[in-house]
C-alpha cells in the first residue's frame, strides 16, 4: 500500500499543565514509572548582557542540542556531545533509577561568555516524579572549545544535580496517602487494575506539587551508608488527610475495556497508543497503551502521522478549489524533489483520480500537487480548521501536535504526506478524523472541567461531504478494506511512517463511524492496515453502537 518512508525527525515534546482533580487519580488507576522522555527545551537567548561579547553561537546550540537529547531520552546523543562521553552516559541512565521520574522539562536560561571564550549556559530542571509532583531544581552546563574547534560540555556530576557527587546520590522516599475514586461517565468506578492504560495518562502530574495522590520527599543520601544528608524536595498532602476530590471523567468503562483487549490481542507486545472520542463533543471515551504502564503514547506521544495526514492535505487542497476528488492525479513509481519519494512496493496507478489517489494513499500523487498549496498553507490549515498546535486543556498531560513551515523543497514534499517534522498521536489523530467528517473541532477532554481557549472555523460542508466519501472509498476498496465487514458506514484513512533506516515502520489507522473517531499506531507495525487495522477492528466490533 503506497506510504512514503522517511526518517522521522523526533523533536520538541510539549507538556501541559494538569488539572489538580486528573492527576488525584494516579493512585487509584495504578500509575507507573514513565519510562520515555520528551523534550521540554525553550529557545536559548544568545545575547551577552550589558555590552559584553556575545557566545560563540556554536556553543549555545551545542547547549541547546545536549539538552534536548537529554530531555528526549537520547542519552548516547547527549553524553557524546560531552568531554568524557562514557561517564556522561553512565550517569545519564542512572540517574533517574528508583525516582519514578516522567517527562523532564530542561528550561535554559540566557548564555553568558566567560574567561578564555568558555560559555556557560544555566538551566532549570522540572522532574515530574510519578504520583507526586515535579521536582525543580536549577543546574548549569560549562562549555569549552576543543582542539578540534568544536564545543563539547564540560562534563561534571554537577551538571545533572549541583549536589550529585561521587559521594552522595537521591532517594525517592514514598509514602502514599488514601485516594478518591474515579468514575467514568455514566457514574461507573474506574478500576486501576482493570483499566490499567489510564495510569500513565492520569498519573503524571505537570504543574508542580498540586496534583499530588501521595506523599514523599526525594532525599539526598550518602552512597556508601545510606544515611540522609537532607530531603531535597517534599511532595503531597499532610499525613491523614486525603489526597484530593472524587473525579468524574468523559470516560466509557465498555469502551475503555474494549479498547485495552483490542490492543492486548492485536499488537503482539509492541509499544502502541489508542483514542477513541465521541466526535460530536471531543469527549475521550477511551485511551489505552501498550504496554499499559510507562509512557502515555496515545496522548503525549509524538509521531510522525505517516498518510493519515492526507486528510489535513486533503482539506487544504479542497478549500481551495486546487483539487477535487474526480480530477486525474497520476500516480507514478517514483517523483523526485531533492531526494527520490516512491510508493510502497513502488506501486503505480496510471490515470488514477484523486479520490483514488486518497483511497490506496498514492504518495507520489499528492507531492505532485505541493505546488497548489503555499509552504505555510498547511500548517494554516491544521492549526485554523483542526485546532492541531493550539494550546489544547484536555485534562491530563498532552502534546497537541506540531505543524512547522517546510524549510524546503524536499520537506514540504515530505509534509504532503505526514513526514518530515510533522508531529502527532493518536489524540491529535483521533481529533482530526471527527472535525474532517463533522466539520466542526471540538477539543477534546478527559475531565468535564477542562478549559477551552481553542479558537477554529469550520469545514465548509461540502469539503466535509468529499472527505467523508474519500474516507469511506478507503474501507470498500482501498487501503482499509480490514474494516470493510463491519456494518454501518465505517470511514478510514491507514499511515504508513518510517522511524529510520533500521527499524519497521510505524503504522497507524484512523476510522470514523457513526458517533465515534478513533485512532491507533503501532510502533514497527510495517503498514498501518495490517498492525492497527485488526485492533480497530476489534474495538468496533466489541461497540457496535453509539455510547450514550
Amino acid at each position: 500500500m503506497p506510504e512514503y518512508l522517511s526518517t522521522v525527525n523526533r523533536r520538541r515534546r510539549k507538556s501541559r499543565r494538569t488539572w489538580r482533580t486528573v492527576a488525584v487519580v494516579a493512585a487509584l488507576c495504578a500509575a507507573a514509572a514513565a519510562g520515555t522522555y520528551a523534550v521540554g527545551v525553550r529557545p536559548l537567548a544568545r545575547g551577552g548582557a550589558g555590552g559584553a561579547p556575545a557566545p560563540d553561537p556554536a556553543a549555545v546550540s551545542q547547549a541547546h542540542a545536549f539538552l534536548a537529547d537529554w530531555a528526549a531520552g537520547r542519552r548516547p546523543g547527549a553524553a557524546a556531545r560531552t568531554t568524557s562521553p562514557d561517564s556522561a552516559r553512565q550517569v545519564l541512565d542512572n540517574f533517574t533509577e528508583g525516582l519514578d521520574i516522567g517527562r523532564p522539562v530542561l528550561t535554559p536560561a540566557a548564555a553568558t561568555r566567560v574567561r578564555d571564550g568558555a560559555v556557560t549556559v544555566p538551566f532549570t530542571a522540572r522532574m515530574p516524579i510519578t504520583g507526586l509532583g515535579t521536582w525543580t531544581y536549577a543546574s548549569k552546563l560549562s562549555l569549552g572549545r576543543q582542539d578540534d574547534g568544536t564545543w563539547k560540555v564540560d562534563w561534571a556530576l554537577s551538571v545533572v544535580h549541583p549536589d550529585l557527587s561521587p559521594a552522595a546520590k537521591f532517594h525517592l522516599e514514598r509514602e502514599e496517602a488514601a485516594a478518591p475514586q474515579a468514575f467514568d461517565r455514566h457514574g461507573k468506578v474506574l478500576s486501576g487494575a482493570a483499566l490499567s492504560s489510564l495510569g500513565p495518562a492520569l498519573g503524571s502530574p505537570d504543574g508542580g506539587t498540586g496534583g499530588a495522590v501521595g506523599r514523599g520527599s526525594v532525599q539526598l543520601v550518602d552512597r556508601a551508608t545510606g544515611r540522609v544528608e537532607r530531603t531535597e524536595a517534599t511532595f503531597g498532602a499532610a499525613p491523614g488527610t486525603q489526597g484530593g476530590s472524587d473525579v468524574h471523567t468523559t470516560l466509557d468503562a465498555a469502551w475503555q475495556s474494549s479498547a485495552e483487549r483490542a490492543l492486548a490481542a492485536g499488537v503482539h507486545g509492541r509499544n502502541a497508543g489508542l483514542v477513541a472520542l465521541r466526535i460530536d463533543s471531543g469527549e475521550v471515551l477511551a485511551l489505552a497503551n501498550s504496554p499499559s504502564t510507562g509512557f502515555d503514547r496515545a496522548v503525549s506521544g509524538t509521531y510522525a502521522p505517516g498518510s493519515t495526514w492526507k486528510i489535513v492535505t486533503s482539506s487544504a487542497l479542497l478549500l481551495k478549489g486546487a483539487v477535487a476528488p474526480r480530477d486525474t492525479v497520476d500516480c507514478p513509481k517514483h517523483l523526485t524533489v531533492g531526494k527520490e519519494f516512491h510508493n510502497v512496493e513502488t506501486s503505480e496507478h496510471p490515470g488514477a483520480t484523486f479520490l483514488d489517489d486518497f483511497a490506496e494513499s498514492c504518495n507520489t500523487a499528492f507531492i505532485s500537487l505541493r505546488g497548489r498549496l503555499g509552504d505555510q498553507e498547511l500548517g494554516r490549515v491544521a492549526r485554523t480548521y483542526f485546532g492541531v498546535g493550539q494550546d489544547w486543556h484536555v485534562g491530563v498531560p498532552s502534546f497537541d501536535g506540531s505543524v512547522p513551515v517546510a524549510k524546503d523543497e524536499t520537506e514540504k514534499a515530505a509534509s504532503m504526506i505526514g513526514q518530515g517534522r510533522l508531529q502527532a498521536n493518536p489524540l491529535v489523530m483521533a481529533s482530526v478524523t471527527a472535525t474532517a467528517v463533522s466539520g466542526a473541532f471540538h477539543q477534546p477532554r478527559i475531565t468535564g472541567k477542562a478549559e477551552d481557549e481553542t479558537s477554529t472555523t469550520a469545514l465548509p460542508p461540502a469539503v466535509v461531504a468529499q472527505l467523508r466519501t474519500m474516507m469511506r472509498a478507503t474501507v470498500t476498496r482501498g487501503t482499509a478494506r480490514i474494516l470493510a465487514d463491519l456494518p454501518g458506514a465505517v470511514g478510514a484513512k491507514t499511515g504508513t511512517a518510517e522511524v529510520s533506516d533500521d527499524e519497521p515502520n510505524n503504522g497507524w489507522l484512523v476510522a470514523y463511524r457513526g458517533n465515534v473517531a478513533v485512532a491507533c499506531v503501532v510502533e514497527q507495525g510495517v503498514t498501518g492496515g495490517g498492525s492497527a487495522g485488526p485492533v480497530i477492528h476489534d474495538l468496533l466490533s466489541a461497540n457496535p453502537t453509539d455510547p450514550s
